[in-house]
């Protein structure tokens, strides 16, 4: 924030210059004083806006604030409106503005005015006016580009051209014939405003600034819309007239596109430049036959198909115009000294036309006259282009690293596409009834997504998403010419040829209008040869590839001349510069080439704007790697090697040469596949070339002992020396790296022998540096024997033991060096000690924490160890210091005084635990604040013994001697604290306030550890890192619990806590954010939280300490507010965390993962019991004639079609909830508990319902077919799935999109379990019936015996209604306690 005031500062300084001196050079003395009072509002208007800034930083999740200064701000943005307007030729833009306005109510007309012309004058007159308003569309893009006057007098002449297109458009409308045709076209003439309009501000825009960035592709797309809906409105108008509106069109199009070659330094699409060439010469083609199909057709006089040939001429013409303007682009950027641009975030132009298109459609929508075609066909318009617009924020939020923008990218398409699914709803309901209520609900809903569209259109337009223009040279310009002087030629010609063909087709008879067409044909033909041939000429990289090869070719001529005098022992040997200084000069000469042979075979192969770059970085490096090999050759004392390195010298020129060849034959076609191949072997050739050299190099860089940048450490090599014995091809390098070596130890040596003390160490170091020196040139005096004769044994028992002999010279130096360090050793043990005594402290502390730490005699009190403490203390002071001081002073000082406080530390340590102790374990947290107090003290301790140990030696000035005073400050800060806490311990009045104290001042010193540059030893996984996370909420919460009761022994445990909570956290965050597999974004969001969070506690300690030493209510209400923040970027902490793990985490406690796992559960327990119904079989039974299916068949069929249709309803149900919370219905981790945990388990019950319901009847069926139940317990489980199914469907639908993929399957899945569910119920039902028809009663023929009959039914009937009865309660207390556990969405369904 203080960046964008500074900014805004001095922007608004830069306004008020400017507007003095617009003031000053306008004639108009009340332009001047409007141009004033605007900018001062301006001035007013930011002072309001910074000042309510900062309100907002102050309070930032105050809503009034925030409203505020969205007005403010919107407010100064009408002032800079205003501003503007001032400017010289603005107002007459406005004014043109203004006339198209009021020019455009006569559209708003209820009732068309009669016509006044016949219908051959007014279709004449509006392709006259149409001419006109194009033309002065294309005179309003140019004079943007002028001064101010001639955009006044082109708005002004197009608003005047307006003003007579729209009354020749309204006069055609009254010529049509239907209502609908009407419509249509005030439809068209409603575009052609609104075209016109955003034409005039983006002409505005880009003369008020020039150099915006999408400005001229802004204005562009404007100016084509206008042409392309005065194409659609001639269309429409002018059936009457075959062949004439074509030509009309055409010409329309062409004046359009032929701003493309006015300043081709964007590109145009996305053509390579060999696509460009394809291009056009499909489209010449193309042009070629319907040029000859015009002609042909005006001699026949086929009026429709010459129509059509002229159509496809337009769009050929406009293809090739469009790879012309885009091959001129890349033959421009190409070259080397231009600069590339880069592509944009997001596409402005896409942005407008979308805008555009919507907002006409919208008016189609609100349109009293539009038909139901119409509404459709807009509401399509809206789909599809909103759609678009939703997927562009996509991937621009996905692209860019700016997190503001990114949010506002994701934030704007849901607004977009929440407004877009508010209108499509009006829109069905207006498709069902085309009420004037319906119309004006479907008004109110376009007015959020217009609003919605303008404010993103607006964002989009920012200059950061810009793209960046190329900047090309002079040489690069003038490489363009040919290309757009032939595509010109080519328009201007094709222009005449159709104007020609327009008027010889309504007079075929016409000799010398047939002699001018076949002129224009000529011209055209040859403007099209001319661009081809321009454009191949013109190739990327083809200029560079040439002068390359002759610079190349004259370097292989060089060198060998220079071999032929080499060969003559004539070679003059150049003495203005070191062997040392050619043989670096040579080999970082030949590092580049290398470097350079693959981004070459690239370009070569698809890269051609990049080729002509490329190619002349490789020719810069030929002529100094060319004379750094003749110097290195003529200081050779060897003939052999001098002829070596010249031959290889000049076998990297050749296979150069040999790959400029292939690169300039390939230039970048990815299509051309032989060339591609020739390519890659001329690759490897160089890749070879370049390798041989480097080896010579290296050898002869050996012999002469020159050291060669290779810095290893010297026992290594010699390991490396004696493995290679097997191949002696290596010893060269390897000797080569040993001496690099001994030159970097020879170098440090030196200045060790200086440095030591005493005087002896130094004299010893020098003497063991220079043994160790003779034994390596015998070492590789040896490997250059065995080099030049492998096989030779003794020579290669002598190259051993050499290496034996350094290897033993290089521990005497180690062991004297050692000697002469003997205070950097001392440092190296105390550290080491300290090490030890803090992991000691932590053990202790947990025996603290766990009230274990006693006394060693009862009688044992603090106030007997207070003394040795404190006496203690102060000696470690006294250490510290002469630690510090040691570092400047010699090696013996800095040993005695690392020892002492190694002692000194261990002293304190015994003496605080022993009065840790004495407090006793009643008091645990006051134990725990006192040993922390030490291990603080430890901690430093360890910190100084470390940078005393960098510094030693070192100047007054090097960067490790702050450090050390760094860590010296921290240490007495330490010790202080230690000494206040140990006073502390006795006055309950101030422990805690100590403690606290002491804590802030420990958290902010693990902070400074946690914001170095370190990376951390260990890595731990992001699950332990949201662990520790957890700690902090209850830290949180004592601290605020601790403040409101200001009781000492609450901000004890407050401060131990927190203390902990906070390392832990810390350590686990660097160490999760540094773990294998973190993108550097997510690392570094990790890291900014984690400083966030441990500021936010520190805070709120301090708040809480503020309110110990004035506790008033006030100050205790603002306890919340710090807690607040803690919790906020606690939740960020746990949200990077999640962001660590990808995608494929879940909270195992979720309540719709456990609803997912249950679904499938369930689905998988019916499949179970569909297999289980599968290895059934009917009883066996005796063949009966014409029966097909039993009973016991049809049960087991009907079975397994519902158990195959609920396992797929569970699966159903399973993507529904998936889909929920892909859209965020339902969270993955939900913010209301309740609600979605509700939810899902409402989704549980009703899967675990399915799946017992089938199971119960797959064993009724079982039961059923052996004979062992009744069809009554069939039917009752069949319905009993019937109903657990619709509970599933009805939890399910509580909260999915009824018109989702997922809820759809869901209900077919639905719908087939109750239809096979009906079906078993039918077919038991049928087989009951059939069973009771096929009982037959014996009836008692005697008085007696047929009363007692009637006796024994009815009984039998009572006896059964009665269990029915019983039955029925029975039932109803089951569902009754079923309720109770339904969920809510369960019960008010069955309500």
């Amino acid at each position: 924030s203080c960046l964008a005031w500074q900014e805004t500062a001095q922007a608004l300084k830069t306004l008020a210059q400017a507007a003095r001196g617009v003031a000053a050079a306008t004639a108009d003395p009340a332009t001047a004083s409007a141009m004033l009072d605007s900018a001062r509002e301006v001035m007013d208007g930011s002072t309001m806006l910074i000042s309510e800034a900062k309100q907002a930083l102050v309070a930032p999740g105050d809503s009034e604030s925030q409203q505020r200064l969205a007005q403010v701000a919107k407010s100064v943005s009408h002032s800079l409106s205003a501003c503007v307007n001032c400017l010289p030729g603005q107002k007459d833009v406005d004014m043109a503005l203004k006339n198209i306005g009021e020019a455009s109510k006569k559209l708003l007309m209820e009732t068309i005015p009669p016509c006044s012309k016949s219908f051959q004058e007014a279709q004449s007159d509006l392709n006259q006016t149409a001419a006109d308003l194009n033309q002065s569309a294309g005179d309003v893009v140019h004079a943007s580009k002028g001064t101010s006057s001639q955009l006044a007098d082109a708005s002004g002449k197009f608003s005047e051209d307006f003003d007579e297109f729209l009354d020749a458009g309204i006069e055609m409308a009254g010529h049509t014939q239907s209502k609908e045709d009407q419509f249509q076209v005030i439809g068209n003439l409603k575009n052609i405003s609104m075209a016109s309009s955003k034409l005039l501000l983006a002409a505005k825009s880009l003369s008020v600034d020039p150099g915006a960035a999408n400005a001229k592709g802004l204005l562009a797309a404007a100016a084509r819309s206008v042409t392309d809906s005065i194409n659609q409105l001639i269309n429409l108008c002018t059936q009457q007239a075959p062949g004439q509106k074509e030509c009309d069109n055409a010409l329309r199009e062409l004046e359009a596109v032929r701003g493309l070659l006015d300043n081709p330094n964007e590109p145009v699409n996305d053509l390579s430049y060999f696509d460009c060439i394809e291009s056009v010469m499909e489209s010449s083609k193309v042009l070629g036959e319907s040029m000859a199909g015009i002609s042909h057709n005006c001699k026949t006089g086929d009026v429709p198909s010459f129509g059509d040939c002229v159509s496809v001429a337009s769009k050929a013409l406009c293809g090739l115009t469009e790879a012309a303007g885009q091959a001129s682009y890349l033959v421009g950027v190409s070259d080397p000294n231009s600069q590339t641009g880069h592509q944009g975030l997001v596409d402005p132009v896409q942005f407008a036309r979308a805008n555009q298109a919507i907002q006409m459609a919208c008016q189609n929508l609100v349109d009293p006259g539009s038909s139901p075609s119409q509404v459709l066909s807009a509401a399509t318009i809206v789909a599809k282009h909103t759609s678009a617009l939703c997927n562009a924020c996509r991937l621009a939020s996905s692209k860019t690293a700016n997190p503001v923008a990114k949010r506002h990218f994701v934030q704007s398409a849901k607004e977009v596409a929440n407004s877009t699914a508010s209108l499509v709803k009006t829109i069905k309901a207006l498709d069902g009834d085309f009420s004037d209520e319906n119309r004006e609900k479907c008004r109110v809903a376009t007015a959020p997504l217009i609003e919605a569209v303008d404010n993103l259109t607006t964002f989009a337009s920012n200059p950061e998403f810009a793209s960046v223009p190329a900047l090309i040279s002079r040489e690069g310009s003038a490489a363009q010419v040919p290309i757009l002087q032939s595509a010109r030629s080519m328009l201007d010609s094709s222009t005449q040829l159709l104007k020609t063909a327009r008027s010889l087709v309504m007079n075929p008879k016409d000799p010398p209008t047939w002699s001018l067409l076949a002129s224009y044909s000529r011209t055209v033909s040859d403007s099209i040869k001319s661009l081809i041939t321009a454009i191949r000429d013109k190739a990327p990289g083809q200029r560079e590839c040439d002068s390359a090869i002759d610079s190349i070719n004259k370097c292989i001529r060089d060198i060998e001349h220079v071999s032929l005098a080499a060969i003559s022992q004539n070679l003059p040997t150049r003495d203005d510069i070191s062997l040392e200084a050619l043989q670096e000069q040579l080999m970082s000469s030949v590092h580049e080439v290398g470097h350079l042979i693959e981004p070459i075979s690239t370009a070569a192969k698809g890269e051609a704007a990049q080729l002509g770059h490329k190619i002349s970085q490789l020719a810069s490096y030929f002529e100094p790697l060319h004379s750094a090999a003749v110097g290195m050759a003529s200081k050779l004392m060897h003939h052999q090697q001098q002829m070596n390195l010249l031959d290889q010298t000049k076998t990297l020129a050749e296979s150069a040469l040999q790959m400029l060849y292939a690169a300039k034959e390939g230039g970048g076609n990815p299509k051309a596949a032989l060339a591609h191949d020739a390519i890659a072997e001329a690759t490897q050739l160089m890749r070879e070339a370049v390798d041989d050299l480097m080896v010579t190099l290296n050898e002869a860089a050996s012999e002469v002992g020159i050291v060669g940048g290779m810095v290893d450490s010297i026992a290594d090599s010699m390991g490396k020396m004696t493995k290679s014995v097997s191949g002696p091809e290596e010893l060269g390098s390897l000797a080569s790296q040993v001496t690099g070596d001994y030159s970097q130890l020879a170098l440090q040596g030196h200045l060790a022998a200086a440095t030591a003390e005493p005087e002896e160490i130094g004299v010893q170091i020098k003497l063991r540096v220079q043994e160790l020196g003779h034994g390596c040139i015998v070492l590789v005096q040896k490997a250059g024997a065995l080099q030049s004769c492998p096989s030779d044994s003794i020579t290669k028992r002598e190259l051993i033991e050499g290496a034996r002999v350094v290897t033993e010279k290089v521990s005497m130096v180690l062991s004297v060096l050692q000697a002469g360090n003997k205070g950097t050793q001392a440092c190296i043990t105390a550290a080491s000690a300290v090490s030890g005594i803090i992991a000691d402290l932590g053990t202790t502390i947990m025996f603290a924490s766990a009230s274990t730490l006693n006394a060693e005699t009862d009688t044992d009190s603090f106030a007997d160890h207070r003394e040795n403490i404190l006496k203690t203390a102060k000696a470690l002071v006294e250490d510290t210091k002469n630690l510090v001081s040691g570092a400047a002073s010699g090696q013996e000082k800095l040993a005695r005084a690392a020892q002492s406080s190694a002692t000194t530390i261990t002293q304190l340590t015994d003496v605080v635990k022993l009065g840790a102790a004495s407090i006793g374990p009643d008091d645990p947290e006051t134990q725990v604040v006192l040993l922390n107090a030490v291990k603080d003290v430890a901690k430093a301790l360890g910190e100084l013994i470390g940078a005393t140990k960098c510094a030693a030696g070192k100047a007054a000035d090097d960067s490790s001697m702050f450090q050390l005073k760094s860590a010296a400050k921290v240490m007495v800060t330490n010790v202080t604290s230690l000494l206040k806490t140990v006073k502390a311990v006795e006055d309950e009045a101030t422990r805690g306030t100590r403690a606290l104290e002491a804590t802030i001042e420990c958290i902010r010193q693990e902070l400074t550890v946690f914001q170095s540059k370190d990376t951390p030893v260990k890595f731990t996984t992001p699950e332990e890192f949201i662990r520790m996370t957890k700690g902090i909420t209850t830290a949180t919460a004592k601290a605020v619990a601790a403040g409101n009761s200001a009781r000492q022994e609450d901000v004890i445990s407050t401060a131990n806590l927190s203390r902990k909570v906070i390392a832990d956290m810390l350590t686990a965050c660097k160490q999760a954010a540094y773990h294998d597999g973190v993108s550097e974004e997510v690392r570094g969001r990790a890291l900014l939280y984690g400083t966030e969070c441990t500021n936010g506690y520190i805070r709120l300690l301090e708040h809480v300490l503020q309110v110990l030493q004035r506790p008033t209510a006030e100050q205790k209400q603002h306890l919340a507010v710090f807690s607040k923040r803690v919790a906020g970027a606690v939740t960020e902490l746990i949200q990077t965390a999640e962001a660590m793990k990808g995608t494929e985490w879940v909270d195992p406690e979720d309540p719709t993962v456990i609803a997912e796992t249950e679904l499938l559960g369930a689905a998988a327990s019916i499949e179970a019991a569909a297999k289980k119904l599968e290895q059934l079989k009917p009883r066996a039974k005796p063949k009966q004639a014409d029966e097909s299916l039993d009973f016991e068949e049809q049960i087991l069929e009907a079975a397994k079609s519902i158990a195959a249709a609920t396992s797929a309803l569970v699966k159903s149900a399973s993507a529904a909830q998936r889909e929920l919370v892909a859209q965020g219905k339902v969270g993955s981790i939900p913010a209301n508990a309740e609600d979605d945990g509700q939810w899902s388990q409402g989704l549980i019950s009703a899967a675990r319902m399915v799946a017992a319901a089938t199971s119960n009847l797959c064993e009724a069926a079982n039961a059923s077919v052996q004979g062992h139940a009744t069809e009554e317990k069939l039917i009752s489980s069949a319905k009993q799935v019937a109903a657990s199914t619709a509970q599933l469907l009805v939890a399910c639908k509580v909260k999915a999109d009824q018109d989702s993929e997922a809820m759809k399957r869901l209900q077919a899945a639905g719908n087939a379990v109750k239809r096979a569910s009906d079906n078993l119920v039918k077919a038991a039902q049928k087989a009951a019936f059939d069973k009771a028809d096929d009982e037959n009663v014996v009836v008692k023929t005697k008085f007696v015996g047929g009363i007692a009959q009637i006796i024994a039914a009815q009984e039998e009937m009572l006896r059964k209604e009665r269990e029915l009865e019983e039955a029925r309660k029975k039932l109803a207390q089951i569902r009754q306690q079923q309720y109770k556990f339904l969920p809510s969405e369960l019960r008010e369904d069955e309500d």
